[in-house]
């Protein structure tokens, strides 16, 4: 399972797969890890804030508007 957390203050979200691998990804359009990300995200694949809370609903979406 894939997971994806902000890093407060940052630019950047941190992947982690199941076998506990941590990648982080900034956020720039030119970065095929990043648009992996997006579409990840936007496929279901859990967003949690920097505590490890998910984000969803509303403040996911409006989370996504603001991305490069």
């Amino acid at each position: 399972m894939i997971t994806y957390n902000l890093i407060t203050g940052t630019n950047i979200v941190l992947k982690k797969d199941s076998t506990n691998i941590q990648i982080s990804i900034p956020f720039a359009p030119d970065n095929t890890d990043y648009a992996n990300f997006k579409k990840d995200i936007q496929n279901g694949v859990q967003l949690n804030d920097a505590e490890g809370n998910p984000i969803t609903g509303s403040a996911l979406t409006t989370f996504l508007a603001t991305l490069p």
